[in-house]
Formats: C-alpha cells, structure tokens, sequence
C-alpha cells in the first residue's frame, strides 16, 4: 500500500488505502459480523473483478463512486489498477442507533452498491482526510461531528425507507446553549464527542448538531475553532508569549497547526496579524 491510514471514530472506522501498483492481486475475506463497510473512490481508473457463488462480475470505478458491502457475506475480487479508496466500517449497532436518531427506527441494514456515483458521500468523505493525514492534529470533536453526518446520510440513503418529512430544527434553549458551549470550551482541544454534549442537553446527536448550529449560525466544531482562535489573538495581543505558546494554550497540537488554521479564518498568519498591531 502507498497510502494506509486509520482512524477512530466514535460510531464508525475510517481508513484510507491506495497504491500506485499495476498488477493483479486478489482480495479476500471470510464472512464476519462486524457489520457493513462503506468505500469511496477518490480518483478514477480502478477496476475490480468480484466473483460471486456461480459467476464474477467486473467494475469500473471512476471519481467520487461508491461501494457498500455487507461484512456477513464473504467477498474475493481480483484488484488489478491502482485504486485510492476512503473507507469506513460500521456495525449493525451503530447503524441502528443512526437509524433510530433519524426517524428510521426498524432500519437495520443498507443496501449494497458497487461502483454507484454519490457526490454527497465522496464530499463528506474527503473532508476526513485532513484527520486521516494528520492523527496528531485529528480533533475528536470534529471527526464525531463528520461520521454522524455520514452515518446518518447512509441509512437515510441506503436504508431501504423514505426519510421521514422533515419538521424544522428548533434552537437549543438558552439553558442548553450555554451548558453546550461550556462543555466545549473546558475540552478547548475538541477532545470531547458530539454525543457527549448531546447527552448532557437531552438531545439526540444528529438533532443536537442541527439546533446548534440553527442557534449559533455555526457547528460545533466551527463555533469551536472560532473561540480558539479568538482566545488566541487576545493572548497574541495582551501578551508577550511565542507563537508556540499560544499555539498549546488555545489547544492546537503545535506551532505549525495552529498557524494553519489561524491563517485560513483569520487571512494572515498569527505573526503578521500580531505585528499589525
């Protein structure tokens, strides 16, 4: 593999596996009860010959098409392109508990798809591999935030019912609010899971989300990241203290991360911000 990265989410794995190599290998794995893996295609090219009990069929995979597997059934296919697939795994558990929090309880299972087009997964996907690349800068918050779109996405499109009509996202009470915001801010390094919040306001996680951000225009996480970095220019301009310093107080892994993710809200980097002072 040129590309084999994990990461832990708090309902679904996710992984990343690419090569560059141009030969026949074969894939193959025994039935198991870990439920369904999902797969994304992130470039085009990749063609899979899967064999099935009395016959094999061939695909094509071209950019952003999807796979869905169900790991209770045993799969062999012959790989012969170079691929770079996203992937996630996720149990029946798991899926129910997406399901139930959807409005689709009784869904149990999502339907197999090989090599489909799905422009909404492949965008939910790619935004994952920042985290997938990163692990040391992967924000909890942020990658619980992700898998339950993903998750919900999944059995809302794959889970065999029609979504149920959707009735407008309520706020979150000014209670809620500011028991939410204040569970974020004492887990300043997003080290906390969405469904911990939800749980301490009452809600379900996919609600939760969508009330937060209807209340506060933002995410979790982005409201988040936007506290981080206000936390962070009024240190920058009450303070002597480097970049570094800053950096670890606001909660960011390092230096380097936090003048990423400084530049991209703010424009510039925390240093010139600073010297305009």
């Amino acid at each position: 593999m040129s590309v084999n990265q994990a990461l832990a989410g708090s309902d679904i794995a996710i992984f990343r596996k690419a090569t560059n190599l141009i030969r026949l290998d074969q894939v193959a794995t025994p039935a198991s009860n870990r439920g369904f893996v999902v797969g994304v295609s992130s470039a085009a090219g990749h063609r899979r010959r899967i064999f099935h009990p009395h016959h094999a069929t061939t695909h094509d995979f071209a950019e952003n098409t999807i796979y869905v597997r169900d790991l209770s059934e045993a799969y062999k296919a012959d790989l012969s392109t170079p691929f770079d697939f996203l992937m996630f795994e996720i149990s029946q558990a798991s899926l129910i508990r997406f399901a139930d929090e959807a409005d689709l309880s009784g869904v149990t299972t999502i339907s197999a798809e090989t090599a489909s087009k799905d422009i909404v997964l492949a965008n939910l996907a790619r935004a994952l591999i920042p985290s997938l690349e990163r692990p040391e800068e992967a924000n909890t918050l942020f990658v619980d935030q992700m898998t339950t779109a993903i998750g919900t996405y999944l059995v809302q499109r794959y889970g065999g019912r029609p979504p149920a009509t959707p009735s407008r996202t309520g706020t979150l009470s000014r209670v809620h609010e500011d028991m939410a915001k204040e569970i974020l801010l004492q887990n300043l390094e997003g080290d906390v899971s969405i469904s911990e919040v939800a749980e301490a306001c009452n809600l379900s996680r996919g609600y939760f989300i969508r009330a937060f951000r209807e209340t506060t225009g933002m995410t979790p996480y982005q409201w988040l990241l936007s506290e981080r970095v206000a936390r962070a220019q009024a240190l920058l301009r009450a303070s002597n203290g480097s970049l570094a310093e800053v950096a670890i107080a606001c909660g960011f892994s390092d230096q380097s991360h936090f003048t990423r993710v400084f530049s991209t809200i703010v424009g510039v980097t925390p240093g010139s911000w600073r010297r305009t002072l």
